[in-house]
């Protein structure tokens, strides 16, 4: 028999530097629910179990079909997007947290700046100024193309760097998604102008090195990208880059 209401524990917590605590909430149990609906349920009556009126549960969300990433949060203890995440396929009661490797903003909201900023760390562009009048770009094989096509699918919503174990709040480790971002890149025919500046960027402090391989990142990618692929591949990449940096230094 299907529960006519749907059980929310959210941890909340009400500015960046306040202690979190738990409120509990139920809401009607709708076809094809998914966690922003609840959400927004929440939001329209911000009334606990106990019949208290609080202040609505804020959150961030965008695409609402799992492109932009905004969504992240850790529900029934993993990690991922609550845009995809049904209802019907989901344990009850049914528990929210934000993630832990993040800064809290409020309640189910963190900033996710770190993961942009690693990005402006290892260069993760490609440099097209005044190319508009050279004429055509090189030619991409197939084979590179399929694997840069899965690569860009990277949304940057931080389920690697949840789940990571050498990912903390403290530390400069940069993690799977800034790797994967890199060998990218690298392999675009104009973005491998900037290669070396991008090995030399993971290889210092926080870089390859302090990877763990624990391959959990790859486990909790919405997107199914090879994270691991991407980790053994910049591996070998900036060993070579190293022993480079011995003959040419």
């Amino acid at each position: 028999m299907t529960e006519k209401n749907i059980t929310l524990k959210i941890k909340r917590q009400d500015t960046p530097s306040s202690s979190a605590y738990w409120q509990t909430f139920e809401v009607p149990n709708k076809p094809f629910a998914n966690i922003i609906s609840c959400l927004m349920e929440v939001q329209m009556s911000p009334t606990t179990v106990d019949g208290k009126t609080v202040h609505p549960v804020t959150w961030d969300s965008n695409c609402l079909e799992e492109v932009c990433g905004s969504c992240t949060m850790v529900i029934n203890g993993r990690v991922r997007q609550a845009c995809t995440a049904l209802v019907d396929n989901l344990e009850k009661p049914i528990t929210l947290e934000p993630m832990s490797k993040f800064p809290v903003v409020r309640d189910l909201q963190v900033n996710r700046e770190r993961m942009f900023e690693n990005l402006k760390k290892v260069k993760a562009w490609i440099e097209i100024d005044g190319s508009h009048d050279i004429g055509e770009g090189p030619i991409m094989p197939d084979q590179d193309r399929a694997k840069r096509y899965v690569m860009s699918e990277c949304m940057t919503c931080g389920c690697c760097l949840e789940a990571c174990p050498q990912f903390t709040l403290d530390n400069t480790f940069l993690g799977a998604s800034t790797f994967n971002q890199v060998r990218l890149f690298n392999l675009h025919p104009t973005g491998e102008m900037r290669k070396e500046d991008r090995l030399n960027a993971v290889m210092g402090e926080g870089g390859i090195a302090d990877c763990g391989n624990a391959q959990v990142c790859v486990e909790v990618c919405p997107k199914n990208i090879p994270l691991t692929e991407s980790i053994a591949d910049i591996g070998r990449q900036t060993t070579w880059q190293a022993i480079k940096n011995l003959f040419t230094k």
